[in-house]
């Protein structure tokens, strides 16, 4: 008979995943404001950028989950913000678009980085909502962006997270 020690068997025990167990994807996303440029009836579209645009080039990525992680696939995710002046189109749809999750809760866009404008950080707004659901309105803000320490709207917890410049990711926790 093989004798391992109790302490090793027990710490060995908590590396192996435990199947059943509830997992929790963390709080629900917080609610900002839209602020005064939103415009209904975006069009359904991946790629926001714009012919000719100069600003550097953004991947925003993620999830739209359950507070229990599980994915909601079909919810919209609705993206806007400013240009690479720091100026929002409020005639046309130019850096707006929507699209839904898929079958695992993933959504992507691809846009820019928008310019910063008097008084706030770099920031994109997004409205996600689950089939049949209500609306969770709220904020995306890039890290260390300067803008953020004197931004009074500024959260962390609503940072894109960055692997690798010009990609930005963020899982949207809604209730259900």
């Amino acid at each position: 008979m093989i004798s391992i020690p109790r302490r090793r068997l027990l710490a060995a025990g908590l590396l192996i995943p435990l199947e059943g167990l509830a997992q929790t994807c963390g709080a629900i996303t917080p609610r900002q404001t839209e602020g005064p440029f939103f415009t209904p009836n975006s069009p359904q579209r991946a790629s926001l950028v714009e012919a000719g645009a100069k600003a550097p080039r953004m991947l925003v990525t993620g999830r739209v989950l359950t507070p229990q992680c599980q994915p909601v696939a079909n919810a919209l995710v609705d993206l806007w913000h400013a240009d690479e002046e720091g100026a929002y189109d409020n005639r046309g749809y130019r850096y707006r678009g929507h699209q839904y999750t898929d079958a695992q809760g993933r959504y992507q866009f691809e846009t820019i980085v928008p310019a910063l404008y008097p008084g706030r950080a770099r920031h994109y707004h997004v409205k996600v909502q689950p089939k049949g659901g209500r609306i969770l309105t709220t904020q995306l803000y890039f890290p260390n962006d300067p803008g953020n320490r004197r931004d009074g709207l500024y959260r962390p917890e609503l940072e894109l997270k960055t692997a690798k410049s010009g990609e930005g990711a963020f899982d949207f926790v809604i209730p259900t």
